[in-house]
């Protein structure tokens, strides 16, 4: 007979502490994934996939230490113990490190509320074909695809339960839908690709595989013939699918991590303005049916709707108690853990106050300058956020779009970039970070 999750977490730290550990956390993950890839017309590769991952963090003083493994016989735990209250004795004290204190622990939690699973049965593995199958057809349908690069479908779930010695026990269940399509045009030197794809929670909200593989082909003819663009300073907008990388530099840049190391431009930022003026970015970790949606964190701590950045001003960093009590503040319950890895502050779900107006407003209004579709490579330096990436996209004369662009850089610093976003209106609020196109009035983009 399998064992639950919770009584396993529960006989890891009983082991711990025979082992010798002063205290000790647990994590367990019992998971199965499924994927499917299509290829004319045809399946290319199935796959499926089930196991269960351990984790176990001890504390021997303030020095501790973590395995894992995936095998959850009782004298695997045992050695697991064993072995990591004597890499705990090995390792350097940290003054900052151990669990939470009874009293911070979530003890109310709706898990219902977040509709993190989905109860439908899990697809047929010939359910996911058809979707793939269906997404290529549509792309192929397309007049100008030549052929499609992949199409493919899946499906995961998983159970995670977590437990301290502190007096916690707690856990939760996920699901996740998804499907992909990769359109081609063109040939040789001249051949362009581009994507669409969905990832849901619940598989009812799953957008139909006919209108990704549209989409998917739409954006790679509009991406065929791509010139350079001139060298020189001009209004770069970036496009919905790829702006929530500007919001993610700036998480990055107020994780705990970074703070505590000095390595982020903006260590000294707190109260001050960072984006316009209007704007606020609100962390909320209980959206239903969202996949940064949290009942509590890696650390047992529970979560809660904060506003990140109000009116443009810089309110909060993103810590878990490591990084607090080395700052001297209090965790925001952002810690997040895996089985072989230590907790770490990590955002949840994210949403960027959106503007008034359109995309095709932003591409109206910037004149002439670059519509930002895709990026590769990046030069960023954390401490000045000097910020250089590789572009391709579309071209705006006059307000219109007149043709692609690629190989190209865009150039600037992250400080003077965020304090001049001027947001549109098109975020996809079902994703976990709702971030619309962006458009940034000056930036320098080399070319030609």
């Amino acid at each position: 007979m399998t064992q639950t999750l919770d009584a396993l977490t529960a006989q890891l730290l009983d082991v711990a502490r025979t082992a010798g550990a002063d205290s000790a956390d647990a994590i367990a993950v019992r998971g199965t994934s499924l994927s499917v890839d299509v290829r004319a017309g045809v399946l290319e590769e199935a796959q499926r996939e089930e196991g269960t991952d351990i984790g176990l963090r001890v504390f021997v003083g303030q020095r501790s230490a973590i395995v894992s493994a995936s095998d959850t016989s009782s004298r695997t735990l045992s050695e697991m113990a064993e072995r990591a209250v004597a890499m705990a004795g090995e390792a350097p004290e940290n003054p900052y490190a151990g669990l939470a204190d009874p009293e911070q622990l979530a003890t109310d939690w709706d898990v219902e509320a977040l509709e993190l699973f989905d109860p439908t049965a899990e697809p047929d593995p010939a359910a996911l074909q058809e979707d793939a199958a269906q997404a290529e057809a549509a792309a192929l349908a397309v007049e100008g695809i030549s052929q499609v690069q992949s199409a493919s479908a899946g499906y995961g779930a998983r159970q995670v339960h977590l437990a301290g010695s502190n007096g916690f026990s707690g856990g939760y269940r996920r699901t996740d839908r998804g499907l992909s399509c990769v359109a081609i045009a063109g040939t040789g030197a001249g051949m362009e690709r581009d994507y669409d794809g969905d990832g849901r929670i619940f598989q009812t909200d799953m957008r139909s595989a006919i209108e990704i593989g549209r989409i998917a082909a739409e954006r790679t003819l509009a991406r065929i013939n791509p010139r350079k663009p001139p060298t020189g300073t001009y209004p770069v907008l970036f496009d919905e699918r790829i702006s929530s990388s500007l919001i993610g530099h700036l998480l990055g840049a107020i994780n705990g991590s970074a703070i505590t190391r000095g390595a982020s431009f903006l260590r000294d930022a707190m109260g001050e303005q960072v984006l316009p003026k209007g704007l606020s970015l609100i962390e909320d970790p209980h959206r239903p049916r969202i996949t940064g949606s949290r009942p509590f964190d890696g650390e047992f701590l529970p979560t809660s709707k904060r506003a990140v950045i109000e009116d443009g001003v810089l309110q909060s960093w993103t810590l878990d108690l490591g990084t607090g009590r080395q700052l001297g503040l209090p965790s925001t319950g952002n810690a997040a853990r895996g089985t072989s890895s230590a907790p770490s502050p990590n955002p949840w779900n994210m949403a960027l106050t959106q503007g008034e107006a359109s995309r095709n407003d932003l591409i109206r209004d910037m004149g002439t300058g670059l519509l930002v579709t895709s990026m590769i490579g990046s030069t960023i330096n954390p401490n000045t956020g000097d910020y250089s990436r590789g572009a391709a996209g579309l071209w705006v004369e006059n307000g219109e779009i007149t043709h692609a662009v690629n190989e190209c850089t865009i150039a600037g610093n992250l400080r003077d970039m965020l304090l001049a976003i001027i947001p549109a209106n098109d975020a996809r609020t079902h994703l976990s970070r709702v971030v619309p196109s962006l458009l940034i009035p000056s930036m320098t983009i080399a070319g030609s």
